[in-house]
C-alpha cells in the first residue's frame, strides 16, 4: 500500500533520507547475516518494519516503492543487493567480511538509524 500523498509531501527530505538510510541498514544486515551466518529471518527489516507502521504509517516496501529513486521495490532491492554483493567480493567474501569486522558496522548503522527514527514523535 503506497504511502498517500499527504503523507508523503509530510515528510521533509531529511526524514526521507533518514527512512531510506534505515531501509539500507537494515536491508545490508539482514543480507550479510543471510549469506555469511546463515541466518535467513530478515528480523531487522520485520523491526524497521513496525518502527515505520507505528511512526510513519508506511513499510518497507512503502518506503522503497515511494522515496527510493528506483520508484519499485523490486528494482531498490536488487539494487542494494548487488551494491552488497560487490562490497563484499571487495572485501574477499564472508570471511574478509568477518576480518574486517563488516557485521559490525553494519549493526551500528542499522542501530543508530533505528534510534533517530525512534525519537520521532
Amino acid at each position: 500500500m503506497p504511502i498517500d500523498g499527504d503523507a508523503r509531501e509530510l515528510l521533509d527530505e531529511a526524514t526521507k533520507e533518514l527512512i531510506i538510510d534505515a531501509v539500507e541498514a537494515a536491508f545490508e544486515l539482514d543480507l550479510y547475516n543471510n549469506r555469511c551466518r546463515q541466518d535467513r529471518s530478515g528480523r531487522r527489516s520485520e523491526n524497521l518494519n513496525k518502527v515505520l507502521a507505528s511512526g510513519f504509517r508506511m513499510t518497507v516496501l512503502d518506503a522503497q516503492d515511494d522515496l527510493f529513486p528506483e520508484g519499485y521495490y523490486r528494482d531498490a532491492q536488487a539494487r542494494m543487493r548487488e551494491d552488497f554483493l560487490a562490497r563484499l567480493q571487495e572485501l574477499g567474501g564472508c570471511s574478509g567480511a568477518k576480518q574486517a569486522k563488516l557485521r559490525d558496522r553494519l549493526r551500528e548503522r542499522y542501530e543508530e538509524t533505528m534510534d533517530r527514527l525512534e525519537q520521532f514523535p
